[in-house]
């Protein structure tokens, strides 16, 4: 694929993503319910695997410091930033109850996981979600078309429409970001 056809299939799913009403609901909607929780004291969870745990360490820098306005810390911790968690669960027991764990440790009723995952199937995504849900928990998913396995399991299930990973990484920052800056704005 040359450079200009992809440019040209991210202007196309862009412009799906902003002509979408689905899409701008569920975004409207996640964010809402995210600004909320924070308004309550109560964490925002979030995780994601390779590519997604660095999207998932950038919405939380962005929440927990800033993303365009001066304002007070929010309660946002990334599940797959404690590297001696990771290793240590994962060396013991296994890699797919690393973020179920982490949920038990900090999870509470009313808070929040976001999970990030461009298949929906990341299988310590659906553990992690599974726990969430034990403990009353929402669940927000950020996936590819049709969400995979977390599609039954979201209360929010934002896929965009695409099953090519980088694309589907692409919209997710732009959706993120957009949730940043409106979340940002209730503080």
């Amino acid at each position: 694929m040359s450079f200009e056809n992809q440019i040209n299939e991210q202007i196309n799913l862009l412009n799906i993503l902003k002509s979408s009403k689905e899409l701008k609901n569920k975004i409207d909607n996640a964010i809402s319910t995210i600004a909320n929780a924070l308004k309550l004291n109560k964490p925002i969870l979030i995780c994601g695997n390779g590519g997604s745990a660095s999207d998932a360490l950038h919405i939380t820098g962005e929440l927990v410091g800033r993303f365009l306005k001066e304002r007070k810390a929010l309660n946002v911790i990334c599940l797959n930033s404690n590297v001696s968690v990771l290793t240590a669960w994962s060396n013991d027991y296994n890699f797919e109850t690393v973020f179920s764990r982490q949920v038990q440790a900090h999870g509470v009723e009313g808070a929040i996981l976001i999970g990030l995952s461009t298949s929906g199937n990341s299988k310590n995504i659906l553990e992690a979600f599974s726990e969430a849900n034990k403990l009353g928990m929402k669940c927000i998913a950020l996936t590819g078309e049709g969400g995979g396995k977390l599609a039954p399991i979201s209360d929010l299930l934002i896929d965009v429409p695409s099953n090519s990973t980088p694309r589907i990484q692409e919209l997710h920052l732009a959706i993120y970001h957009f949730i940043c800056q409106q979340v940002e704005k209730e503080f």
